[in-house]
């Protein structure tokens, strides 16, 4: 005749294993094979049994009485021969009517309290790619996504503000995965992602740029015609002796400010003297001329 499996076997552990022993088991068995995690849901009643049973000191000693006469008459469940219904344990009534525990066990701490509880599904993410203009000006985009648990694809169009930075997180409410147990849909996140520009560079709502000038135009000063973000041009004026990495603020000229409706940020230009790499003879004769006559101690500081 076959062995009675008893509570202890169905947690795994032995006779005298302490509390934490049996609530560790549990926990460890529980991850595997709770519905809601995809596990069996025959075999996690059997668990949830056995440590009903076994977490309760009062309930565990009326058990050990019981194996030592022998077990329980016909291979019966504790349940049915104390008293219980005598069809097991309603896994789901039985954690809701606990509270969400069982046994001092809180089962939030697996399943963050969600058993059987409205739970609101989870957020959908995806990317949608807007130019330098578009993300200036502003744009739309037809987006179209599945929800992963039916597989229904659905649409919506996302409406990209004027300003729109790279990175930048736009949120469409109960447009995600849907929830279960009654709980409310997730939502839709949608990251802008802006394809570069070969001059410009967005900071925000400030644009930077970088302007090359001779070290002619950098020595004696100059006007240069300057292009803006918004397709048009303006005049600045670099002063004599202007050195490489100077920044000049040009006020509203940059993008629409997002957090700040009404006002733009503004354009950055950061002057890059070049040195020619190459020089003509007469060039060459002109600038040793100028280098004999000038006298200025240009590396005092690093002597």
């Amino acid at each position: 005749m076959a062995k009675q499996k008893t509570y202890y076997d169905v947690l795994g552990v032995k006779k005298n294993a302490t509390q934490d022993e049996i609530k560790k088991a549990f926990r460890s068995l529980a991850r595997t094979y709770h519905p809601d995690a995809g596990g069996d849901e025959k075999k996690f009643k059997e668990i949830s049994e056995a440590y009903d049973t076994l977490s309760d000191e009062h309930k565990r000693r009326e058990y050990d009485q019981i194996l030592s006469f022998g077990g329980i008459p016909g291979g019966g469940n504790y349940r049915s021969y104390a008293g219980g219904n005598g069809a097991g344990v309603n896994w789901a009534d039985f954690i809701n009517n606990a509270g969400g525990s069982m046994g001092g066990f809180d089962f939030s701490s697996i399943f963050n309290g969600a058993v059987n509880r409205p739970q609101k599904g989870s957020d959908l993410s995806l990317t949608v790619e807007v130019s330098f203009d578009e993300a200036l000006e502003g744009t739309t985009r037809k987006v179209t996504y599945r929800v992963p648990s039916t597989g229904e694809q659905q649409s919506l169009t996302v409406k990209v503000p004027a300003g729109a930075v790279h990175g930048g997180k736009l949120r469409f409410k109960g447009r995600g995965e849907f929830g279960r147990n009654g709980g409310t849909r997730g939502d839709l996140v949608v990251t802008t992602n802006i394809i570069e520009h070969p001059v410009f560079k967005r900071d925000g709502a400030d644009v930077r740029m970088e302007l090359p000038i001779s070290m002619y135009e950098a020595a004696l000063g100059c006007v240069v015609e300057v292009p803006t973000p918004q397709h048009s041009t303006v005049s600045i004026k670099i002063p004599a002796g202007t050195q490489d990495g100077k920044k000049m603020r040009l006020r509203d000229l940059g993008a629409p400010n997002v957090k700040r409706k009404g006002t733009r940020g503004a354009l950055y230009v950061e002057i890059r003297v070049k040195v020619p790499t190459h020089l003509s003879e007469k060039e060459r004769t002109e600038l040793e001329a100028l280098l004999k006559d000038d006298t200025r101690e240009y590396r005092k500081d690093v002597k």
